[in-house]
């Protein structure tokens, strides 16, 4: 029986998918491989009723910078009890390349571990996969799909701010991202916005809507002593995760909640949440500023790759075929700046639980600390006695003083 590589994608798409999958898939081809694409990532990898997809030259050279995924997608993460070697052994597996984000690499290292338990002799090597940029890769290399979704991000979030001057309103952005702030730092940095909010910010204190707010009332305030009524925050959805569902309540908002009691915050825009409670405040403090909430989240993950993600996607496919000849497994495949090749072993950036650490945007960076000291705009001392014409107690809305900088 002919030697065979399985592909899965798992998650959420990310620009370069399908390049990925093109790439891994000619490389193998050429030297005489099957090539499998499997559905629904590991639900269908583990069902019984399983889609998958014979893959050609013609199959891989057609999808290559095509947006989306020519595989379906699922976040589904399966108990330990549903992996099987079955299909395995009735294909000749001989690699499972799993594409996707830290939940798939950790379920990726949890089947490596499976299938040397049962004396399988398959690889298992995973391609990092996620607009988040989260994955814990050396610092200055991206997860692939991140680049393009920041690129497409820059460009709505311009139009935004130069509807922000044009109309002389201010814009309440969200981005995706989770845990991490990558997106929302990137974006917002690139455009100049006056404020940027993400989740690393708060380092020394927790998060919580009032501390968000009045960091976005910091900016305002600024802008207006400087003449100016217009502007825009982006924040990282991410500062969702580090709230307590107390607090999330606390907004007073109409969620709807899991069976777990928990609200169910994909179900509802983040923008929409905080330009409400926004505007409520702005209110309160008699401040005729006017906003508008805008959601960067779905239109980013499908878009056409930018040729960054291009080449990048290519290099991560070739490198698949170099680690899996050179008989590496349980392990992500990595592509420096130079284009090297290299694995990052999944068992040595898991945690006690064997979950993939997440990586966060780094704080102590020169880069973060320029952008936070000069790349926005928000109250400080200096700035308090001109502030009282619109607050009377502008320290309250100090930047650093909220965030105990």
């Amino acid at each position: 029986m002919q030697d065979t590589v399985a592909i899965i994608c798992g998650g959420g798409p990310a620009p370069g998918i399908n390049a990925v999958i093109s790439s891994i898939s000619r490389v193998f081809l050429k030297s005489n491989y099957r090539v499998i694409g499997i559905h629904e990532g590991y639900k269908g990898l583990f069902s019984n009723k399983r889609r998958t997809e014979e893959i050609d030259f013609h199959f891989a050279d057609r999808i290559h910078n095509v947006g989306g995924s020519a595989l379906l997608m699922s976040r589904h993460k399966p108990d330990d009890k549903e992996f099987s070697v079955d299909f395995f052994v009735e294909n000749n597996i001989k690699l499972l390349v799993t594409i996707g984000g830290d939940d798939t690499a950790s379920t990726a290292n949890r089947i490596t571990k499976f299938l040397i338990d049962h004396d399988i002799k398959i690889q298992n090597i995973h391609v990092p996969k996620t607009i988040d940029n989260d994955l814990p890769l050396p610092e200055g290399i991206s997860t692939f799909g991140y680049q393009s979704a920041k690129e497409e991000g820059v460009k709505i979030a311009n139009t935004i701010y130069e509807d922000a001057r044009t109309s002389g309103n201010w814009f309440v952005v969200s981005a995706m991202g989770r845990e991490a702030g990558h997106l929302a730092f990137g974006i917002g940095s690139a455009v100049r916005f006056p404020m940027i909010i993400i989740p690393e910010m708060f380092n020394k204190t927790d998060i919580t809507v009032d501390k968000i707010v009045r960091l976005v009332i910091s900016s305002i305030l600024k802008r207006l002593i400087l003449g100016i009524r217009y502007g825009a925050v982006i924040i990282s959805e991410g500062v969702f995760h580090f709230m307590t569902d107390e607090e999330i309540k606390s907004t007073n908002i109409n969620f709807t909640y899991d069976d777990h009691g928990h609200p169910e915050l994909g179900t509802v825009s983040k923008a929409h949440i905080f330009n409400l409670i926004l505007a409520q405040k702005l209110k309160e403090l008699s401040i005729s500023i006017k906003s508008r909430p805008v959601e960067l989240g779905y239109e980013l993950r499908c878009i056409q790759p930018t040729a960054y993600d291009l080449m990048y996607c290519t290099l991560l496919g070739i490198g698949v075929k170099r680690l899996f000849d050179s008989g590496y497994t349980g392990c992500m495949v990595m592509a420096d700046n130079a284009g090297n090749i290299s694995p990052l072993f999944l068992k040595d950036v898991q945690n006690e639980e064997g979950k993939i650490k997440t990586r966060l945007v780094n704080m102590n960076s020169e880069k973060a600390s320029m952008i936070f000291e000069d790349g926005i705009q928000y109250i400080n001392p200096g700035d308090y006695e001109e502030a009282k014409e619109f607050v009377s107690d502008p320290s309250y809305y100090d930047f650093r003083k909220i965030l105990k900088w």
